[in-house]
């Protein structure tokens, strides 16, 4: 983690490190209740994500894991992996677009459905993160709104939040702007909604709600094909059939999803 940053950015998370208000660990409880839903969902996870490994590893030369450093419990920085997405030593501005050139043919797709964070359920096994929770930021913008992240990381970080579904579009925004201003566009135009979002869920959150973020962001493949088909030509109808399988797995997760917090409610 050798990056070097201006000295207003290594004060500010600093002081996030300090704070008293920052989370330094999980919640046994919820620890626990993401163990659980992992192991219930451990085969379809482990499937999945070594077909996905395969493919990734198949579609372009470089390594299949991409990491990226974020900010997390305790206001400390740690390793946040992905599927790679884009082009072996591809250079350019740090956030992508829909439509952005350095994506692979797969990592187009994987980007679009969500599914290149699939690796970061190592993360939540690892305790860096939960499974629901404020999305984990980049030191730069989090040091830039250092007082509303000493709130928001009073939660722990998590793999999918209430922000990343409501902004699950924000590439096709950031593709209207040039690149040189992506990153303003991004800080100035998106992330302080996001950080609404991040902060009333702060306020307001628990293992019902939580279950329902993730019944959604199982969803999420689905309404990104649908969306997609919508304003395609006829001829990608053709898609369709490919697109059953992954439908499929995504319906016996959100299932086992729903019955174990229904086993999990029901009196003993």
């Amino acid at each position: 983690m050798g990056k070097r940053y201006g000295r207003n950015t290594m004060e500010a998370l600093a002081r996030l490190r300090r704070s008293r208000e920052v989370a330094d660990r999980i919640p046994p409880a919820l620890r626990a209740l993401d163990l659980a839903l992992i192991g219930v969902t451990s085969p379809l996870i482990v499937l999945l994500g070594l077909c996905l490994a395969a493919a990734v590893f198949l579609d372009s030369p470089g390594p299949v894991l991409y990491r990226s450093q974020r900010v997390g419990r305790g206001g400390r920085i740690f390793e946040m992996f992905k599927f790679r997405t884009m082009l072996r030593d591809a250079a350019g501005p740090p956030l992508s677009v829909s439509g952005d050139e350095r994506f692979t043919p797969l990592g187009r797709r994987l980007a679009l459905s969500r599914l290149d964070e699939l690796p970061q359920v190592w993360n939540v096994i690892k305790g860096d993160m939960r499974l629901v929770g404020p999305r984990p930021e980049v030191e730069e913008f989090v040091a830039e709104y250092s007082n509303e992240y000493e709130r928001i990381l009073s939660v722990p970080p998590g793999l999918t939040g209430l922000a990343q579904l409501e902004y699950a579009w924000e590439g096709d925004v950031l593709a209207r702007a040039q690149s040189i201003d992506r990153a303003r566009v991004y800080r100035e135009s998106i992330l302080p909604y996001k950080l609404e979002i991040d902060l009333a869920y702060v306020n307001d959150h628990g293992v019902l709600s939580d279950v329902g973020v993730l019944l959604k962001t199982g969803l999420l493949p689905i309404h990104q094909i649908l969306r997609r088909l919508a304003g395609a030509p006829p001829a990608s109808v053709a898609i369709l059939p490919r697109a059953v399988p992954a439908i499929g797995l995504v319906g016996l997760l959100l299932a086992l999803i729903v019955l174990y917090a229904v086993e999990a409610a029901a009196p003993l």
